[in-house]
């Protein structure tokens, strides 16, 4: 079993909270004694704060707000969480799910009628195996940001992008056609998967690995075209690229909503808008989604639960986590209520038109060889459909699959 006894009788009474509104919890008179620990990084921990007095307010519950470094938090959770001496609960993205199920330290949740107030990509993002383990916050993926005083126009194809922005450069108005980031030491899979979506290519296909496809060769091809015509380097990291489209010197950046609150502080006019595709089929790119798990290993699951579903799914909650990290909230409600803001809008549209990266263990044995060869084909080190079904069987090899 992947839930202790006792996480699993919590679960059991919460649920039969939910059927009405509020989980049932002790008063705050017997919650004197308990304190709720949370994990997250420096972007969560301030609203969080904020959200765990208001629970000593309201149950009589200290909860105590850690901040960690979200490039240990998982791994640092997993070795300690089977002790007990780990957090209630954490914050982190939903591609870690499977992992921590798989090592037996996230509990299921039950969302009840809060379900209906998400929308399905941002569920079908917490569930694995046919049970729901997270509540989600915030969704966000990659989008196009286009410079409106270089670019006036909105392209309909990544041709159409490219061709402007080399007019451009051409024309001695831009340093580069497009801010399309290449890490020099792993590639890019990230930032590349819309174009090879649209090329009707998905990292795993039925649960297949699929990015030797018939699609993914010939997006291997048209990466290899835009190396040579000088549109994506490895001199081009996200940093570069970024800077760049700020100073004026490219029309585009494919960024994601955390680069947006620096470059509107910096008087930049732009727009936000989905990846256009490259191939004859939508371009559709990883969709994050970011949330909150509770522990199987809690010393308090029904207070974890209830903090959960009645303090971290509400609008007031998930207001002041956008504020304080730019990401598109999960909660439509609230959506709707900043629909006002274009940014906001522009990567919220992109994020709704991809689809879940996938949160399979197996993920930690793709991304090395895939970015590795996405690299080589850059560089012009080899043929790119080689490279890329010798990527797939090494990744095979790792995964049995």
């Amino acid at each position: 079993m992947r839930t202790t006894i006792l996480a699993v009788t919590g679960l059991a009474l919460l649920a039969a909270g939910c059927a009405t509104a509020t989980p049932a919890t002790p008063t705050p008179a017997a919650n004197a004694a308990a304190v709720l620990t949370v994990w997250a990084d420096d972007s969560r921990a301030r609203p969080l704060q904020d959200l765990a007095v208001a629970f000593q307010k309201a149950r009589g519950v200290q909860v105590k707000i850690v901040q960690k470094s979200m490039g240990g938090l998982r791994d640092d959770f997993i070795s300690q969480a089977p002790s007990g001496q780990g957090p209630d609960l954490i914050a982190g993205p939903h591609d870690w799910l499977g992992k921590l199920v798989q090592n037996g330290v996230v509990a299921p949740i039950d969302l009840g009628a809060t379900a209906s107030a998400f929308p399905k990509l941002a569920l079908d993002a917490m569930r694995y195996e046919g049970q729901t383990y997270g509540l989600p916050y915030a969704i966000e993926s990659v989008a196009l940001l286009r410079n409106t005083k270089l670019a006036p126009k909105r392209p309909q194809t990544f041709g159409e992008l490219v061709a402007d922005g080399q007019k451009l450069v051409r024309d001695g108005k831009a340093d580069f056609p497009v801010g399309l980031p290449v890490d020099p030491k792993a590639g890019s899979p990230y930032h590349l998967y819309p174009l090879q979506t649209s090329f009707g290519s998905s990292v795993f296909d039925g649960g297949k690995l699929g990015i030797d496809d018939k699609g993914g060769l010939t997006f291997a091809a048209y990466l290899r075209r835009l190396a040579e015509a000088k549109v994506i380097s490895t001199s081009l990291s996200g940093e570069i690229a970024t800077d760049a489209f700020r100073e004026g010197r490219t029309p585009y950046l494919v960024t994601g909503p955390w680069d947006a609150p620096a470059l509107a502080r910096s008087g930049l006019a732009f727009s936000v808008e989905p990846v256009p595709p490259a191939g004859d089929q939508p371009a559709r790119p990883f969709v994050g989604v970011q949330g909150f798990y509770v522990s199987a290993k809690s010393a308090n699951p029904i207070l974890a639960n209830d903090f959960l579903l009645n303090f971290l799914a509400t609008p007031d909650a998930q207001r002041e986590l956008y504020a304080a990290g730019g990401r598109p909230p999960a909660l439509t409600s609230v959506r709707e209520e900043l629909r006002g803001d274009l940014v906001l809008t522009g990567f919220t549209e992109a994020a709704l038109a991809g689809s879940p990266a996938p949160n399979v263990p197996a993920m930690d044995a793709v991304w090395g060889d895939w970015g590795l060869s996405q690299l080589a084909i850059i560089t012009g080190d080899g043929d790119p459909a080689k490279l890329t079904r010798d990527a797939a069987d090494r990744i095979r090899a790792k995964i049995a699959n």
